[in-house]
């Protein structure tokens, strides 16, 4: 059986899920972002205690397939951006419906009716999350961290960052506020 999990977003998230499923006795198979499978059905009682002890957690069990498939792509986006270090060397969209097994099209019709913003938006804002992230650090420079994102160059990456949070990184970095937000917040 598969339970699907929404907010699993990091390898942090795996741990505490599969933590949190054999606390209550369940089986567990494997754990991945997103997605946990356990050996033996659930009876509804079960469920509910397991869905009631993730959300005390942060996390949140998904019942249906459309659900399933926007939490995938947004796994999917994160793991690549956040935790992979991997550069796409094709389009989002290929990349994608290779991933989920299903047309891009399907994929980001889906997307946009059910979140209200496009995949390539959500795409671009996770990639600017994760630029507020290194230029906290304060250990890469703008070039350096362009190269490290795939950004085909500094000032694209500083005119996509200014269109999307209104400052210049500069200005960011010198600020140094927290006006990053959570991953799953996004």
């Amino acid at each position: 059986m598969h339970l699907y999990i929404k907010n699993m977003v990091c390898p942090r998230c795996i741990t505490a899920v599969r933590s949190e499923l054999e606390k209550a006795g369940i089986t567990v198979l494997s754990v991945e972002l997103g997605e946990a499978e356990i050996k033996n059905e659930l009876t509804p009682e079960e469920l509910r205690h397991t869905e009631q002890s993730l959300q005390a957690l942060g996390f949140e069990l998904i019942g249906d397939r459309k659900s399933r498939i926007i939490e995938q792509i947004k796994t999917e986006i994160v793991y690549l951006i956040h935790h992979s270090g991997e550069i796409l060397s094709t389009n989002l969209s290929v990349w994608l419906a290779d991933k989920l097994h299903y047309e891009y099209t399907y994929l980001s019709n889906l997307f946009s009716e059910v979140e209200g913003t496009t995949i390539e938006k959500y795409y671009i804002a996770q990639r600017i999350e994760k630029v507020k992230e290194l230029l906290v650090y304060d250990e890469l420079s703008l070039a350096e961290i362009a190269d490290v994102l795939g950004y085909s160059s500094a000032a694209y990456l500083s005119g996509q960052f200014k269109k999307v949070t209104g400052l210049t990184p500069t200005f960011y970095k010198s600020i140094k506020e927290s006006k990053r937000r959570k991953i799953d917040e996004l």
